[in-house]
């Protein structure tokens, strides 16, 4: 005899109120909330970010911004931005939830679109009201060199109103510093010059990746981190492959180790060592998709740093 079966119908949602969470219990501690894209399938925003972060033993929150079944380069596409009072309402369940009393970083990523950039802005400075501490990582995602600007002209005039002012750090590529500040990148001198022209109110250090690439070393790849009391070169190999997502698993590495007690220039570097490590990893599978690898205690050889002007 076949046995019952049971549907499990939602109670009224005052019940589910009432009901939750149990008396006597603690909600769950939040260390960082990652705002980024998200898709089903690939390496990607928070699909990098989110495990990253948790294997520095970091509590994380994901909040999406955009769900799609891969990235845009595929030939098939589904998916798009959330909709605004779905992204306005997670952040503002995360705070309700009551989890986010020892918040320790929040950390940016791709927008979709400048209605979240002002939703976003409003939340972290209230974040930062209650909690002076509070560090702000924005990856000021507008486009590259191989794309050009792949976001709507009113998200980056957003970017520029509403999140860089909030930043404690900032992680540009080549390509965003020079359409964030207007200003000519093509050798050092002119990207540090561009660089700290972003330091301003909280901003503490801006880390801009694949700096100055007609000035690179062969076979060496170079980023700029600039500070308020100096400016650090980054050099590392380059890795003759380019899957999607390496500025991601950057950003949130140095994150992490900032947030673990690294100098931004020593999290810079141990962030490039972990990107080369996962690059290897997925040349060595041959796969499309960015391969995340075991993290590893430190900065190696490979990666020197020197101070600017040296």
């Amino acid at each position: 005899m076949e046995a019952p079966r049971v549907c499990l119908v939602p109670p009224p949602e005052d019940a589910v109120s009432a009901a939750w969470p149990p008396a006597g219990t603690r909600p769950l501690p939040i260390d960082v909330v990652s705002v980024q894209s998200q898709v089903v399938y690939g390496r990607v925003g928070n699909n990098v970010a989110v495990p990253t972060l948790r294997a520095l033993g970091l509590s994380v929150a994901e909040v999406p911004t955009v769900l799609l079944s891969n990235t845009p380069h595929y030939p098939s596409l589904h998916g798009g931005a959330v909709p605004d009072a779905w992204f306005g309402g997670w952040l503002d369940d995360l705070v309700a939830r009551g989890g986010l009393r020892g918040l320790r970083a929040v950390a940016t990523g791709y927008l979709g679109g400048s209605a979240q950039a002002i939703l976003l802005a409003r939340w972290i400075r209230a974040r930062v009201a209650e909690r002076p501490q509070l560090r702000v990582v924005v990856d000021p995602v507008v486009g590259d060199h191989d794309q050009g600007v792949y976001v709507q002209p009113d998200l980056v005039a957003a970017l520029h109103r509403e999140l860089l002012p909030l930043a404690d750090g900032l992680t540009p590529n080549d390509f965003e510093l020079a359409h964030l500040t207007g200003r000519a990148v093509a050798d050092i001198a002119g990207t540090v010059a561009a660089a700290r022209g972003l330091l301003v109110g909280r901003t503490q250090w801006v880390a801009v990746t694949s700096a100055a690439p007609g000035g690179w070393p062969a076979g060496r790849m170079q980023l700029v981190l600039a500070t308020r009391a100096a400016t650090h070169v980054i050099t590392h190999p380059r890795i003759d492959i380019a899957p999607k997502g390496t500025g991601d698993l950057f950003s949130a590495c140095l994150t992490g180790y900032w947030l673990g007690g690294d100098a931004p220039e020593v999290a810079a570097a141990r962030a490039c060592q972990q990107v080369l490590r996962a690059l290897r990893l997925t040349a060595q599978a041959h796969c499309a998709e960015l391969l995340l690898a075991p993290l590893d205690a430190g900065a190696a050889a490979d990666v020197s740093v020197r101070a600017w002007p040296g």
